[in-house]
């Protein structure tokens, strides 16, 4: 059993060791993680509702995104919710903000890398911004 001392020493090098990492990402990748755009679920009963899950096994990130979209085919609203690393969660918000308004071909136009580049994402985290564009 830890004694007190221990259990506040881990929790505030816990603490720190966390702010430091997300300190290493561009104000990009961190303005997305502290304030995601987008985040919740779609009613998925409703006939323009397309619902994609998918994972990236190389480190565990789990990634539901769902559009509603009108009857010309163009997206009217984006939600996601995303179970994994700051780089994920940021793609997701970027990714559903970019394809708002868009047709499904112009949204199926855009690249992962287009939201690494954007985010500035280190090249080890390029796979978080897979994801979201394996759902379509």
């Amino acid at each position: 059993m830890l004694s007190r001392l221990s259990q506040t020493l881990l929790r505030t090098n816990l603490g720190s060791l966390t702010k430091l990492s997300v300190a290493s990402y561009h104000a990009n990748v961190i303005d997305h993680y502290e304030n995601p755009r987008n985040v919740g679920t779609l009613d998925k009963n409703k006939k323009n509702v397309g619902t994609g899950l998918v994972g990236a096994p190389a480190c565990g990130d789990v990634m539901k995104m769902q559009i509603e979209v009108d009857d010309e085919g163009r997206i009217v609203d984006a939600k996601f919710k995303t179970f994994g690393c700051c780089s994920a969660i940021a793609s997701s918000s970027l990714a559903t903000e970019w394809i708002k308004g868009k047709t499904l071909d112009e949204a199926s136009s855009i690249k992962n890398t287009d939201i690494a580049k954007e985010l500035r994402l280190p090249p080890i985290k390029l796979h978080c911004s897979k994801g979201q564009i394996n759902l379509h």
